[in-house]
């Protein structure tokens, strides 16, 4: 309002209509903007400066999505990139992501994952928590359950989990420390209540362990160079609190390399083995959003999994990129098992440079079975 006036007054005072508008108040035009050219302006936006400047910077973007799971929906993600006091400029920023999603089909979910670099990076806090209530659909245990149609029941799951990671460096890359993680799951009414082979609706497991790390990638969000190794030990005897007493052992090794000009290729891969008695809730699944793309999370579970897949991230012009990318997974409980059912996977995606080196993807994954799905997210896969 007052920049308003003040433009009046210089008008006022003017000798003649005809003067030439001064800079202040051409500036006072451009700031007024209406909401539309202020989201080109936010869109447009693509080197985000502000974190050089306050140390702080967010992004947020809305849309409509598809997938297998949970049908058609909408999803809003936000993520803000920050440093802590001591951080140096050279350091990576800290992330922290959050999104929320509801469908057509009655899912949704809300959540937040992140690292956080201390000061000189001498440590890390990773952490993931989430919350949904997902109408899904439910095959059982193991992979030939999975693999007839028939057996799929309606399964009305409430989940939560809160997974916690602080480690320490011991020397550059190599972390190692604590980790601690709370998982609530509760199944609904369903048509076939045998298909969880005798367990419990309502299971509850609270877990203790240990991380080990490897990381000289040049950014965790969209790496373009380095290699990752994460190693993950969890802890969740009786004395616990936990009527389904097991370990988990989660390991995951990712390499990045620049083949070409704007080219880079990514490969991973995901192993976790449950040994004990794990309940229903807390077995190795296949599919999602970053590994097994296009099948459906959950139709294949088993006690353990192992999958692999190498990706091509190729730049195309100004802000759009395309991916292509192949892999392969199973679920396994012995070794025989794990000799066969292996599933294949592959599929393509488009990015769009909404921050530097912050991707939208927009991938079509396809798989066994009839399986695909379009997955819409924020920053890569892996």
């Amino acid at each position: 309002m007052l920049l308003a006036v003040a433009s009046t007054v210089n008008a006022q005072d003017a000798p003649s209509p005809q003067v030439e508008p001064t800079v202040e108040n051409t500036d006072t035009v451009a700031k007024h903007r209406n909401i539309i050219q202020k989201i080109v302006d936010y869109v447009n936006d693509k080197d985000n400066s502000s974190l050089e400047k306050k140390g702080l910077s967010w992004s947020f973007i809305g849309g409509p999505y598809y997938s297998s799971d949970v049908k058609f929906g909408v999803a809003i993600t936000g993520t803000a990139n920050y440093r802590l006091k001591g951080c140096d400029p050279s350091m990576q920023p800290s992330f922290a992501s959050a999104y929320a999603t509801i469908s057509t089909k009655g899912f949704w979910t809300v959540g937040m994952e992140g690292t956080t670099f201390f000061a000189q990076d001498k440590s890390r806090l990773n952490y993931e928590m989430s919350f949904a209530y997902a109408p899904r659909n439910f095959w059982g245990m193991g992979y030939e359950a999975g693999s007839i149609d028939s057996m799929s029941v309606n399964l009305k799951q409430n989940e939560a989990r809160v997974h916690l990671e602080y480690v320490m460096k011991l020397m550059p890359n190599f972390f190692i420390g604590p980790s601690a993680e709370w998982i609530y799951d509760k199944a609904g009414t369903m048509e076939r209540p045998e298909l969880l082979a005798g367990q419990d609706r309502v299971v509850r497991n609270y877990g203790l362990g240990f991380t080990v790390q490897y990381d000289s990638r040049d950014l965790i969000t969209n790496a373009s160079r380095g290699v990752y190794v994460h190693l993950n030990t969890m802890f969740k005897p009786k004395f616990m609190w936990n009527k389904y007493a097991f370990t988990t052992v989660d390991f995951t090794t990712s390499y990045y390399h620049t083949a070409w000009r704007d080219a880079i290729i990514a490969g991973q891969v995901c192993t976790k083995f449950n040994f004990g008695n794990p309940s229903w809730a807390s077995m190795a699944l296949l599919g999602g959003n970053e590994m097994m793309r296009g099948y459906y999370k959950g139709r294949f579970r088993d006690k353990h999994m192992a999958s692999a897949q190498v990706e091509l991230r190729q730049h195309i012009w100004r802000r759009n990129g395309v991916v292509v990318w192949g892999g392969i997974g199973n679920v396994f409980h012995d070794g025989e098992s794990f000799k066969k059912h292996w599933l294949p996977n592959y599929g393509i995606g488009y990015r769009w440079e909404f921050r530097k080196r912050m991707n939208i993807r927009l991938d079509l994954g396809f798989g066994k079975h009839g399986q695909s799905g379009v997955i819409f997210s924020m920053n890569e896969a892996f």
